[in-house]
């Protein structure tokens, strides 16, 4: 027999009087706070019972079982030779990506640059190609868990920065531009992704340090209380507070250093540099030749040279391809230039500096003046000025944003900026800081001269670019020639960009008597190993007058993109104390 309900059963207790009236209003309080209490209560009881049966019914659905087994297994992992890409997937690059592409499968190899999970379901990743050509990526688990599981989505969003992967997908647009990448009007759908080159978990240095400016550029070892900067770049994917990094600390770690989107624009100029000195010379009837880089004696008759043993004799690494250039000329050449290693065995460790640097080399036949030379020289270089801000305006954007600097001013055509030494040092003295006032016009320039000078053109004739003609003659080795007019002063010149010197040439002297007196004259023995046999050179037939002029690749690009040092437009610079990678 059922109970009695409680509510029938007689009571033993005694009735509960009420309370004094003047509590009647905190009983009040407390029975409402108590009532909300209880009823914030029975709907958390009830949220967790919602739950708890919608994981009971996923469970027993079919998707569950699904999620459970990972039918996307197949889909993603470590690719081997066994691994399977759909046949009708595009291969394709992110500059090439179109609206084309947009519900089609496609085919991408890039890096992984960083990921974001969004839940369980969802990762998003930033996938980057060659320099800062970057998509991004999103692989969404679905229900039925094929072809992609959340076992998957995990997967991705733990693969570590900077592994090299292959992923399929879908192209997709956006629901708005994806402004932190590159490609801002398309997004990958990831149906399959596989690890082709694993980046280890701690990183040398990260992409975002190695994409900001170098402001150390000593090659010293940093003391072991300084080395913690290395530790506090390592960590993969870590995100904007990172220190910027040492030239030293870029160059130890090599790779990241050279996928730095910055490094890479400043490569991509830096290529664009040697087209547009090639192509015009070779507009202009000149023959590219090759000069050898080990030579037997110490050219020019320098001290400054890399002695080697070669075989049973002594080698020089060439630090000049001068003497060969003319040698071209003696051959029958009328214009000629080469591209490639020059080597000077200078203690010198500046950012200005490198043992080792690529020359842009010319050597023309003079018709009637040496100035055809100069002019020559002064077209290739606007020529290039001229064609990188065309062709590179992507590329020097982006250094820019690293290495912040103001626009290269170049000259009206037609009023090119050619000035002698002794008018430069004029303007120095009238014009220039008062440690400049007693400067002769029988010396060379010191580097401080020149940048003092730099500034009062660049403010006086707007541009960046200035030529300086008729050097002293104790500034210019044994091979320039004397000015007719005036002894004292050669047919030599110099070219500056930002008020540093990128190109010393002129005219050479043509006459077997004439060059041996000057060699004499600068007190070096004409008889000398390697001076002999090129004095020889223009014994053995007629060799027309000539001239021409050696350019540091290095510095034109450093210089005209104002970079703190010649070391970031080298692939790998070569210092006193740098051999390494």
């Amino acid at each position: 027999m059922a109970e009695p309900s409680a509510s029938l059963v007689p009571s033993t207790e005694p009735p509960v009087e009420a309370p004094a009236a003047e509590g009647a209003e905190d009983g009040a309080s407390t029975s409402k706070k108590a009532a909300k209490k209880a009823e914030a209560k029975a709907k958390k009881e009830a949220e967790k019972a919602r739950r708890a049966a919608e994981r009971a019914a996923a469970a027993s659905s079919p998707g569950a079982a699904a999620q459970a087994e990972d039918l996307a297994k197949e889909n993603y992992g470590q690719e081997t030779h066994e691994t399977k890409l759909s046949p009708d997937a595009i291969e394709i690059t992110l500059k090439e990506i179109g609206e084309e592409h947009v519900g089609k499968t496609v085919e991408l190899r890039a890096w992984i640059q960083n990921s974001r999970a969004q839940g369980a379901k969802m990762v998003f990743v930033e996938l980057r190609e060659e320099g800062n050509w970057t998509i991004q990526g999103i692989a969404a688990a679905n229900p039925e868990g094929t072809p992609v599981s959340r076992q998957m989505v995990k997967w991705v969003g733990g693969i570590n920065p900077e592994s090299f992967v292959v992923v399929e997908a879908v192209v997709q647009k956006p629901l708005e531009p994806v402004k932190s990448c590159k490609v801002s009007d398309f997004e990958l759908h990831i149906t399959k992704c596989f690890v082709h080159a694993s980046a280890p978990t701690m990183l040398g240095m990260t992409l975002a340090a190695a994409n900001k400016p170098i402001a150390n550029f000593s090659d010293e070892e940093a003391p072991v209380e300084q080395a913690v900067e290395k530790l506090s770049i390592a960590p993969a994917g870590e995100a904007s507070a990172i220190p910027a990094a040492s030239m030293l600390t870029h160059l130890d770690n090599i790779v990241m250093h050279k996928r730095a989107p910055v490094q890479q624009a400043i490569a991509d100029i830096r290529i664009e540099v040697k087209d547009l000195f090639r192509s015009f010379l070779k507009s202009k009837g000149f023959k590219e030749f090759e000069p050898p880089c080990l030579i037997g004696a110490a050219s020019e008759g320098g001290a400054n040279v890399f002695r080697m043993p070669y075989f049973e004799k002594e080698a020089f690494l060439a630090q000049s391809p001068q003497f060969y250039k003319q040698f071209e000329i003696a051959g029958g050449r009328k214009r000629v230039f080469c591209i490639g290693p020059v080597f000077r065995a200078e203690n010198s460790n500046t950012p200005r500096h490198m043992t080792e640097f690529t020359g842009l080399d010319m050597e023309m036949e003079i018709k009637k003046d040496y100035h055809e030379v100069m002019k020559m020289l002064e077209d290739v270089l606007l020529h290039i000025f001229r064609g990188i801000k065309e062709r590179c305006a992507e590329e020097i954007a982006l250094v820019r944003s690293v290495y912040p600097s103001e626009e290269f001013l170049l000259p009206e055509p037609g009023k090119e900026v050619r000035l002698t030494f002794a008018e430069g040092q004029k303007l120095l003295r009238e014009e220039g800081p008062e440690e400049y006032r007693n400067v002769s016009d029988e010396e060379d320039m010191s580097t401080p001269q020149e940048k003092a000078l730099g500034a009062l053109i660049r403010k006086k004739y707007k541009t960046d670019f200035f030529v300086l003609d008729k050097f002293p003659d104790s500034a210019r080795p044994f091979y320039a020639k004397e000015d007719p007019a005036n002894p004292k002063v050669t047919n030599a010149y110099d070219f500056f960009m930002r008020a540093q010197e990128i190109l010393s040439g002129g005219q050479r002297i043509n006459e077997p008597v004439e060059l041996e007196a000057r060699i004499r004259k600068k007190g070096v023995d004409p008889n000398s190993p390697g001076i002999k046999e090129y004095v020889d050179v223009f014994r053995q037939a007629g060799v027309p007058a000539h001239g021409g002029g050696g350019i540091g690749l290095d510095r034109v690009v450093a210089w005209y993109l104002n970079l703190p040092s010649v070391h970031l437009a080298a692939y790998y610079p070569r210092t006193p104390k740098r051999l390494l990678p």
